[in-house]
């Protein structure tokens, strides 16, 4: 008597599970992730071969552009209770006499890299247009007249001794630009700080003889 074969069945697996995670997942990152504020320039930094990478905290971070215009970021440390930004623009509130309100204070701590004189800090700060809000970044005087780049170095090297200093500089920037920050990082008792570059890999190569 022939034996009866069982039907075979095609395995099915029921991704609704699957789905239902996946929605979960991308619902959560949505709510939760930060964008990076956009920098105050567009700087193309030269190439090097230097693998070293710059610290997420305790930095602070001078940018230098092809116009050779500076402009000046620093975080909050790794220790963000300090609320690095906060003090730091009070004390140049108080220096230039700036009207400045708690809001206000509080909306700068949270943005980015500037480039501006003092005096036009609350402009600046009050203005909803992004477009509008560039025309501001005319760049950080440090002319021997209104060094306010010095200013800004001192007092954040004061609220945040352990930070370092980071210079980007545009690959078309006049070097003079540069010695200028650099002699105002040393009369801030900088010594070491770090120039910001592209990663260049280079690739090995055999003799041949």
């Amino acid at each position: 008597m022939p034996k009866i074969k069982p039907p075979v069945r095609t395995p099915h697996i029921d991704m609704t599970p699957m789905v239902d995670l996946f929605a979960l997942l991308l619902t959560f990152f949505m709510l939760t992730t930060s964008f990076r504020p956009q920098e105050a320039a567009v700087i193309d930094t030269p190439n090097s071969i230097s693998e070293k990478v710059c610290p997420e905290k305790d930095v602070i971070t001078i940018l230098i552009g092809k116009d050779n215009k500076v402009f000046l970021n620093f975080d909050n440390g790794k220790d963000t209770s300090k609320l690095i930004r906060k003090e730091v623009l009070k004390k140049i509130a108080e220096q230039k006499n700036l009207n400045l309100t708690e809001a206000e204070i509080k909306t700068f701590s949270t943005w980015s890299s500037f480039g501006m004189k003092a005096e036009d800090l609350k402009k600046w700060i009050n203005t909803a247009d992004s477009k509008d809000r560039e025309k501001f970044q005319t760049g950080i005087p440090m002319d021997s007249t209104d060094n306010q780049l010095n200013l800004w170095v001192r007092f954040i090297r004061l609220q945040n001794p352990n930070a370092e200093v980071a210079i980007k500089g545009d690959s078309d920037a006049d070097f003079k630009t540069v010695k200028r920050v650099m002699d105002i990082l040393q009369d801030n008792q900088v010594n070491k700080f770090n120039l910001t570059t592209n990663l260049q890999k280079e690739e090995a190569k055999l003799d041949e003889k």
